[in-house]
């Protein structure tokens, strides 16, 4: 399939080169290269160069000017781990590069479906040999810590001698930006050196960091091969091949080969990464996979990884006729989650995936408000592991609560790699209580639909009853009504205010969901040894249930709307209009308190809520709170556009939705929000995929079963996707006039369509809302 091959030209413009940086990294959920020039770039260019391990981090200072209790004054920061891309080429003497010789030609390339990334380039060197260069990327689904670049080099015109100089470095630094607050505002060496070895030709770098006392281990190989006119491999004399180490932590692979004219010359580098979190002894653990990684033929684990992503893809096919370029944009969307999403349970996914150092490696609600919905769908086995992140963090949001004065319940931090709050300004980060709301939603979305109680007693339940026991030490009784003051929702442009509706809303479903599997549980028989641990019992239950009856949603009478909270509506309404173009994003341009006192939303808040909420409110609310917000929301949020647009389809404003859609599912291909070079944004690809599936087709799993209003955009003559719901795999087609829902596997399921039921034991089609 077409679509899931992305090839662009190469641009030499230094701005597009860190964007391509991004859009063709290599990633698996364990590490992330970044897409960057081997030979690196001219004098003067800037560069994000980078390899990351999920959930590897150092901790950094994060001085507060007033130290008042409480406040976070240090921060983990995902490391760049290592350079092993370096690839120095020279033909006689003369060394290519962009900014010498001639480019001819030069396009980047991605396959999907192969799990690889690549570069052909078609150089003239300044004396006139011609140069057909092809590399190839992989970072393997099935060995993590693999890292693997297959760099060809075809003589065109010439016979002579080429020399390969590979270079492994280990003193890296990570990139900064002092005028970008969602960057690093400074480079550190937060690794330092330990060791070198240099066995059978294979250089193995330890580093250690400098405060969180990890330590991590690269490991690099070469392979080199010579063919003539793309045949079999030939006999060649290799002139000199050595590898040696000098005093910068790091180390190099020099080779000389004599080509004659049509022949390609392969150097194949392998790179291993291993860390301490998951290894005891991270060099022995590298020094075991790399053997065993060399024991096989390269082709082994290209076979490999196009097999993991046939399945894959199986799981989560997804298909629009009519415009090709959107169903390029959402494959490649939905790719990046599957190369961003980690694998166990040691790590989450960053908001920037391992494509790049924005946000600085942390995990936010992202996951579980935008990522999961699609995982749920596809392949819930990774929710598991996403859920079972969060629960072995139980400890640190217990003392994270009680830093915040709590007596009893968990917080979970506003911006974490290891459990910590990493969040330095609290009003707009740890004032965001609805990240407790957001996982609780996230583990019943899980549940709701895979049915798999056992592992919601074994890791989801006790998160599900302690954020629940911090609403009520949070929230108080006034006048009959459970209020929550002093908090912040998901629109970080109004900030530390009473009775945010987003926050209440998903307190009051968490409350009646602990008091659900409260009962579920105890009916299977699997609740007690839960109880006894937490002194969970039949009264603190019953208190559930009476603040999540008595939780006060605001609503406006005049309006017909739920404000976003108690004073938004009566702050000056923001003139969006006369705004100056250039002043977007508004948090580059305004001070905070100037946006605060002002009704104007980064993202979808209550329009948000309306979504996965959505029985908590009258259709007849819903769209006039939906006129109301779209007025004075920007997106400035990367999140918001995805969310407005599954809103509009349920409203029926189809060709409001696809507009929305179309912004979103572009957004790092075209670059729309001017900062993919920082790293891709993972939880507006997990919108897009909900925007078809939740927004055009209208899924809705519910307690009462699984739901469908599909709509199609009149650009489109068709889309098509399956999803899994509990033992079942379902396939859904909507062209212009009806809906084919069609049975893969599993048991038949009844199913709700436009309002009506249905029951679905092989094929059904049923006419479009």
């Amino acid at each position: 399939m077409q679509y899931k091959i992305y090839e662009i030209e190469d641009s030499r413009d230094n701005a597009d080169l860190m964007v391509n940086e991004t859009v063709f990294h290599n990633a698996n959920g364990y590490i992330g290269i970044r897409s960057n020039y081997e030979e690196g770039y001219p004098a003067g260019y800037d560069s994000i160069r980078g390899s990351y391990i999920n959930g590897f981090y150092d901790i950094a200072d994060m001085k507060q000017a007033e130290r008042l209790y409480g406040l976070v004054e240090d921060k983990q920061a995902m490391l760049n781990v290592a350079d092993t891309q370096t690839i120095y080429l020279t033909i006689d003497g003369e060394q290519f590069g962009i900014s010498e010789g001639t480019v001819l030609s030069s396009k980047r390339w991605l396959d999907m479906e192969a799990g690889i990334t690549g570069r052909r380039v078609h150089w003239r060197s300044p004396s006139g040999k011609e140069l057909e260069i092809n590399i190839r990327r992989m970072t393997s689904f099935q060995e993590l810590s693999l890292f693997t670049i297959d760099y060809s080099v075809k003589a065109l015109n010439f016979s002579g001698l080429l020399k390969f100089d590979s270079r492994h470095v280990g003193k890296v630094t990570n990139y900064s930006n002092a005028n970008d607050p969602r960057v690093a505002q400074e480079s550190k060496h937060y690794l330092q050196p330990v060791a070198g070895q240099l066995e059978d030709g294979v250089s193995y770098l330890l580093s250690r960091t400098s405060k969180s006392a990890l330590t991590v281990c690269t490991g690099v190989a070469h392979r080199l091969s010579v063919h003539k006119d793309g045949g079999d491999e030939i006999q060649k004399t290799i002139l000199t091949q050595k590898a040696a180490f000098d005093q910068e932590h790091c180390a190099s692979f020099i080779a000389e080969v004599l080509v004659k004219e049509q022949e390609s010359v392969t150097l194949t580098k392998y790179s291993i990464f291993c860390d301490s979190i998951r290894h005891g002894d991270c060099l022995a653990a590298a020094k075991q996979k790399m053997e065993a990684v060399l024991s096989v033929p390269l082709s082994v684990y290209y076979k490999a990884q196009g097999e993991y992503l046939k399945e894959f893809w199986g799981n989560c096919f997804l298909e629009i006729t009519g415009e090709d370029d959107l169903t390029e944009a959402v494959n490649y969307n939905m790719y990046q989650l599957i190369q961003s999403v980690g694998k166990d349970e040691y790590c989450n996914i960053a908001a920037k995936g391992l494509s790049g150092e924005g946000y600085e490696g942390h995990y936010f609600w992202d996951t579980e408000m935008y990522i999961q919905p699609f995982f749920n769908l596809t392949e819930p086995g990774i929710t598991k592991n996403l859920i079972s992140f969060r629960n072995s963090t139980l400890e640190q949001a217990r003392e994270n609560a009680r830093i915040l004065g709590h007596k009893k319940g968990i917080l979970y931090p506003w911006r974490t790699i290891m459990g910590v709050e990493c969040s330095g300004y609290f009003p707009s980060g740890t004032a965001a209580y609805h990240i407790n709301g957001d996982i609780a939603y996230s583990i019943i979305a899980y549940y709701l639909a895979t049915k798999d109680l056992d592992f919601i007693a074994d890791k989801g339940a006790e998160i599900i009853f302690e954020t629940a026991r911090l609403w009520l030490d949070v929230g108080n009784y006034h006048q009959g009504s459970f209020l929550i003051n002093e908090v912040t929702g998901p629109d970080e442009y109004t900030c530390m205010v009473n009775n945010n509706y987003y926050t209440n809303a998903a307190a009051q479903y968490n409350l009646r969901w602990a008091v659900k599997f409260y009962q579920l549980l105890k009916e299977a028989g699997k609740l007690q040894k839960l109880a006894d641990k937490l002194a969970l019992s039949e009264a603190e239950i019953e208190e559930f249930h009476q603040a999540a009856e008595r939780m006060y949603l605001p609503y406006d009478e005049a309006l017909g709307i739920n404000p976003q909270d108690d004073s938004f509506l009566q702050k000056k309404v923001w003139d969006l209009a006369n705004t100056p173009a250039e002043h977007f994003p508004l948090l580059l341009h305004y001070h905070p308190l100037y946006l605060y006192r002002h009704q104007v939303c980064k993202q979808a808040d209550t329009v948000l809520a309306h979504f996965i909420f959505e029985d908590a409110q009258s259709l007849e609310t819903i769209r006039k709170s939906f006129d109301y917000y779209e007025k004075v929301t920007t997106h400035d949020s990367s999140l918001s556009t995805c969310i407005f647009s599954i809103v509009a389809a349920k409203l029926g404003l189809v060709d409001k939705a696809y507009e929305y859609f179309g912004d979103s599912a572009k957004l790092d291909l075209f670059n729309t929000h001017k900062n993919t070079k920082d790293g891709i944004h993972t939880a507006n690809m997990g919108g897009t995929f909900m925007a078809i599936v939740y927004g055009f087709a209208g899924l809705r799993i519910k307690e009462s079963g699984i739901y469908f209003a599909p709509v199609i955009p009149k650009n489109w003559k068709a889309y098509r996707f399956q999803i899994n719901y509990e033992d079942s795999q379902i396939r859904v087609e909507v062209n212009e006039k009806e809906s084919i829902f069609t049975l893969i596997r599993g048991t038949e399921k009844v199913i709700k369509v436009c309002g009506r039921e249905y029951r679905l034991n092989d094929k059904l089609i049923v006419k479009n809302c």
